[in-house]
């Protein structure tokens, strides 16, 4: 429990850092006479790419094949991304179509440096919240994913929907997470349950966060098959 703790809260800290020292939108000073001009930048409304029905919602992907059209990039990497290779069009022993995700987490790296890691899929790339960009996803009720350990017993600390760019112009609207989860070596389905959450703007996509401590010697998983359905 220790562990878990220590985990979500630097991952919360990591999310948030990106854009410190910006103005948080609601908080500003406005000057007398000045009105309506510094209102316009303070009530900035989000315009998200895309509106999907709840009645009509279909499934909206993060990741499905590297060939195909994801909306979100795996390019948030936490906290520095020294440590952390990920090859988005692994080709081998895939659970579906031509690719899956493979990352690996250099343990003996990360040892050295922070001792955790995580990486983000963002829209647009590179967006710590900083950035207008991300998708109008109400009317999921779930993130549904596929996973599996190289080994086996690899530990991921959270798996996460939402929750990017705390504290800045453009935050997501809300965040859902599992974990931890112990992987195994075979492919297992994954679900973050999104019912009665806020979904009309998200630009993390996805995300995972572990460390050192549960992964002793080794670390590395594949992903396939990111979805919001």
């Amino acid at each position: 429990m220790r562990i878990t703790a220590y985990c979500v809260s630097v991952f919360v800290l990591a999310v948030s850092a990106a854009g410190c020292g910006q103005t948080t939108p609601g908080t500003a000073v406005i000057p007398k006479g000045k009105t309506a001009a510094v209102t316009a930048v303070v009530a900035t409304t989000v315009q998200p790419q895309a509106t999907t029905p709840a009645a009509t919602f279909t499934p909206f992907y993060v990741y499905q094949d590297k060939s195909s059209k994801n909306h979100f990039t795996p390019s948030g990497y936490m906290p520095t991304g020294d440590c952390v290779n990920v090859d988005d069009g692994w080709q081998y022993d895939v659970k579906e179509g031509r690719s899956c995700t493979r990352i690996t987490y250099d343990v003996i790296c990360s040892k050295e440096g922070r001792k955790w890691a995580g990486v983000y899929w963002q829209n647009p790339a590179d967006n710590w919240g900083s950035k207008k960009g991300g998708y109008n996803l109400t009317g999921a009720t779930r993130l549904v994913f596929w996973a599996k350990g190289e080994m086996g017993g690899e530990r991921i600390e959270e798996f996460r929907a939402g929750g990017l760019g705390a504290n800045q112009m453009y935050p997501d609207s809300d965040s859902a997470s599992i974990g931890p989860v112990i992987l195994t070596k075979e492919w297992k389905e994954y679900t973050i349950d999104l019912r009665g959450k806020d979904l009309s703007y998200i630009s993390g996509g996805f995300a995972w966060v572990t460390n050192v401590d549960v992964n002793p010697h080794h670390c590395t998983f594949y992903i396939d098959e990111i979805r919001y359905e």
